[in-house]
């Protein structure tokens, strides 16, 4: 799993699914694992692209299976995105991190009071929804600094803070290092890693 956006499917996640072989999905999720063993096996051209994308596909199954089958979903991310009431919000809110959710906005999209809304997404979610928001662009902004395609300033406003000084505080409430020096670090750790190889 992704490194940084991995964590969140990692925290409400049992440490093993099992699929029972006389489910119904069980037919595609065999199908996918034959698949992703010729791609491995016969190195044939596109072989990794093609055992990336198979992976992926069965790790989506395996989820799919696991919401369909669990009675109770522990609180967090993935039971808020069972909710068929929440997940809309969900989906807003990872679709555009950057844009300045309001509740009562989250609320009507998904045509609930912000009350109920609030309520129901923290009972499921385990947060508050503008908490999840905050939460969700501090992940992004941690992966965005690993990766170093922006500036710290452009990853600012694209995360919806109005000033580097407003990102930088809510960085390094998050993470006790300021986003410069988190950048720096990983550079760093990058090159002594890729220096191995």
């Amino acid at each position: 799993m992704d490194p940084d956006r991995g964590g969140v499917l990692a925290d409400v996640l049992p440490p093993l699914i099992h699929v029972d072989g006389s489910s119904s999905e069980a037919s595609t999720i065999r199908w996918l694992l034959d698949q992703l063993v010729k791609e491995v096996t016969d190195n044939r051209p596109g072989a990794v692209l093609a055992s990336k994308q198979l992976a992926q596909l069965l790790f989506v199954q395996i989820i799919r299976f696991y919401l369909a089958a669990s009675q109770r979903l522990t609180t967090g991310w993935l039971r808020a995105l069972n909710d068929e009431r929440l997940a809309p919000a969900l989906r807003h809110m990872h679709r555009e991190p950057g844009r300045a959710w309001q509740l009562g906005e989250l609320a009507k999209q998904v045509g609930m009071s912000r009350t109920s809304f609030a309520l129901r997404f923290k009972a499921n979610a385990g947060v508050a929804p503008l908490t999840y928001l905050q939460n969700l662009r501090m992940r992004l902004a941690e992966h965005g600094l690993r990766e170093g395609a922006m500036s710290v300033s452009e990853l600012a406003v694209s995360l919806g803070y109005a000033s580097d000084s407003a990102f930088s505080n809510a960085f390094k409430r998050r993470t006790g290092m300021a986003p410069k020096h988190y950048q720096s670090v990983f550079a760093r750790m990058d090159r002594s890693t890729s220096n191995q190889d």
